[in-house]
């Protein structure tokens, strides 16, 4: 049964998708379509994500249903051929929300006053297959579960936390009132039935809590599983905004030097076993244990990159560019979080080389999230404003991680425009590894004269002696 034939009879609420853009001369561009319409019906089925869509259209022979900005009704066909559209957003239905209330929940402990979609609970098993984002489970239905399985949404991203079913019931507090079906709870049956879908996990782990033995036992467990691809181990974030909330605290040195010594162990089993390490622990544990990281091969391809396992490394393997003997004189400031401060200072040691070049890498304290949190994707235009002194540098580097995807906004949206205008300096994104971060340097660096802001220390650089 083709998944529309199951939405006709189970779901005829409509969905309308926004369009944001029609592609030019496309089938949708010639039956009169806009950017502003909606499209409510592909075959007469309500659609209610991109999946859908998708789905639909490789039936080949498709009607469309759009509803015009006026009010009208407007109908098409396509003849397997893609009808140009483009939407605004790829969930119509809406974002499926958390069923969960867990004590260790980053929403939970964020500040007042940030964006709205900050605050959102999504664990939206369609944003994990889309975008690699990491869901419980415990809110599928029925339906869900039969979707995922019909349509190969794999792989899926898992968090499991625990494999002990009490342990993570504790951890998770899931509301009850949310969870469609108390089966989805379940960890270890949801694993099994997910069977033919290959699924990367993580574990967040909680000092004392679900770490040591658990953290074993829910190692054996996933291991036992062919289509458990991975587990990534992370620890805990914290603010200092948690109210109302169970007392937590981050792990200690000696703590995740216990973490990495039973991931070790089983990385060396599972190399023997799998011809995978499976588990991969987070570059915060190799930071807050004082080990080195592991070499570039150990992350085998950077599977879950954007979780934290192997970002650090990652940057590191960018080759450095051919450096100048000198430049005119220019104050560079790199902002970053705490913990990756003196990684990065080190890094840089190459490009102090360069006679005029005056670099500093500044460990910024977080001003919105609070001291506990030491992580640089979490810095926001308010840390850098109140950390750093307007034409105190040339320039500023920021770390992407610090930006919403495709923007130049940070967390709490201020701009880099913004920054530039406030600190009297030019502001820049750093790049995404070593080499891309000394390019954007010497390139600022290389110029006559500073730039912008003209620093008293770089204006005296270039006046006192020539290059």
């Amino acid at each position: 049964m083709r998944y529309s034939n199951r939405m006709m009879s189970l779901q005829e609420t409509l969905y309308p998708a926004l369009i944001s853009r029609v592609e030019p001369d496309s089938p949708a561009s010639q039956a009169g379509v806009q950017a502003g319409d909606s499209l409510v019906r592909v075959n007469n089925q309500p659609i209610p994500d991109i999946l859908a869509y998708r789905r639909e259209l490789e039936v080949g022979d498709v009607t469309l249903e759009v509803q015009r900005t006026d009010g009208s009704s407007l109908h098409f066909e396509v003849s397997w051929e893609d009808p140009g559209l483009e939407f605004s957003e790829v969930l119509f239905d809406g974002i499926k929300i958390c069923a969960n209330k867990c004590e260790f929940c980053y929403v939970h402990q964020m500040p007042k006053g940030f964006r709205k979609s900050l605050y959102v609970m999504d664990d939206d098993y369609r944003l994990s297959f889309l975008y690699g984002s990491f869901v419980t489970l415990t809110n599928l239905s029925e339906n869900d579960f039969n979707r995922i399985l019909s349509e190969n949404l794999s792989p899926l991203y898992v968090s499991v936390h625990s494999t002990d079913q009490a342990l993570r019931a504790d951890m998770m507090k899931w509301w009850r009132l949310k969870v469609k079906d108390p089966e989805s709870t379940k960890i270890q049956e949801t694993l099994k039935r997910l069977e033919p879908i290959d699924l990367y996990t993580q574990l967040v782990l909680l000092p004392n809590r679900n770490d040591g033995v658990h953290l074993e036992e829910s190692l054996t467990y996933l291991s036992s599983l062919p289509n458990v691809l991975s587990v990534a181990c992370v620890p805990l974030g914290l603010t200092d905004h948690r109210r109302n909330l169970p007392e937590l605290r981050p792990f200690r040195p000696e703590e995740a030097r216990d973490v990495l010594r039973i991931a070790h162990a089983w990385q060396k089993k599972m190399l023997e076993e799998r011809g995978t390490r499976f588990i991969f622990p987070s570059d915060e544990f190799y930071i807050l244990a004082g080990e080195p990281l592991p070499p570039e091969e150990a992350y085998e391809g950077y599977p879950m990159l954007e979780n934290g396992v192997g970002m650090v490394r990652d940057f590191l393997s960018g080759d450095l560019p051919p450096l100048p003997k000198a430049v005119p004189g220019t104050k560079v400031i790199l902002g970053t979080g705490k913990l990756f401060a003196p990684i990065l200072d080190l890094a840089l040691e190459p490009l102090r080389a360069v006679r005029g070049l005056h670099l500093e890498v500044r460990a910024l304290e977080n001003k919105t999230f609070g001291t506990v949190t030491t992580v640089s994707g979490l810095l926001t235009g308010r840390c850098f404003v109140e950390n750093i002194a307007p034409a105190e540098a040339d320039l500023l580097l920021v770390s992407p991680s610090t930006l919403r995807y495709g923007t130049e906004l940070m967390l709490d949206d201020v701009s880099l425009t913004d920054l530039r205008q406030k600190l009297k300096m030019d502001v820049r994104s750093g790049g995404k590894n070593l080499g891309e971060l000394a390019r954007v340097i010497l390139e600022n660096a290389q110029s006559s004269l500073p730039q912008f802001g003209y620093s008293a220390h770089a204006v005296k650089e270039h006046r006192g002696k020539t290059v």
